[in-house]
């Protein structure tokens, strides 16, 4: 047996927490967030029963640290598909593909995550990653030619690109985009495609400003 799979080492070496994250995603995946309870996920951990009162007081404690771990992944991931393409254009457009593939992928998870990130609103400490995932925004949008000094256009142009991200995961399945999904030859092209349109909308020259009048 490795590591890995032994409760008692893992609990040993201070691992408990993140084994326990780790169970209540697997469960997560496989049958949604009902079906999760601390004895559910000490179960799928294989750890008795009261372990999981080590680390979480509760299901809603539990469900923002897995929330928590799921931003982790996506933000490395965005990192990488950043740090990866050279245009601005091709930036954006990249991990804007990252993000609703992601979102599209792990739908349960990507639920838990908004979840945890709207009970981070009413806690200012907790509110820093969410900057930092604004600031990737902004960052990018700069480098397509916006202007830096505009700091409410950025703002809203960090927001105007993550809603269209967020709403195209909840919308790219629907049925009435079959025919351009059929056209464009597959989920995967739309996608694309719908973002590419975005990219080129945020960093066409002398883009809109809510300072222009």
């Amino acid at each position: 047996m490795s590591e890995s799979e032994h409760p008692a080492r893992r609990y040993h070496h201070g691992d408990l927490r993140r084994a326990l994250v780790d169970a209540a995603r697997r469960l997560l995946e496989k049958e949604g967030p009902t079906a999760l309870s601390l004895r559910a996920v000490a179960r799928e951990a294989g750890v008795s029963a009261a372990a999981p009162y080590h680390h979480f007081k509760d299901k809603a404690e539990l469900l923002a640290a897995v929330g928590e771990q799921g931003w982790e992944l996506l933000d490395r991931r965005l990192d990488e598909a950043a740090a990866a393409h050279g245009s601005a254009h091709e930036r954006m457009t990249e991990t804007g593909a990252v993000y609703v593939t992601f979102a599209l992928k792990n739908p349960a998870l990507y639920r838990v995550m908004f979840d945890a990130m709207r009970e981070s609103e009413g806690n200012p400490d907790r509110l820093t990653d969410k900057d930092h995932r604004f600031e990737r925004l902004r960052r990018m949008l700069v480098e397509g030619g916006a202007n830096p000094d505009d700091l409410m256009g950025l703002e809203l142009g960090a927001m105007a690109a993550w809603c269209a991200s967020h709403g195209l995961a909840e919308m790219i399945a629907f049925k009435r985009f079959d025919s351009m999904r059929e056209a464009l030859g597959g989920e995967d092209a739309l996608m694309r495609a719908v973002l590419d349109q975005l990219t080129i909308y945020a960093h066409r020259p002398g883009g809109p400003s809510p300072s222009d009048g």
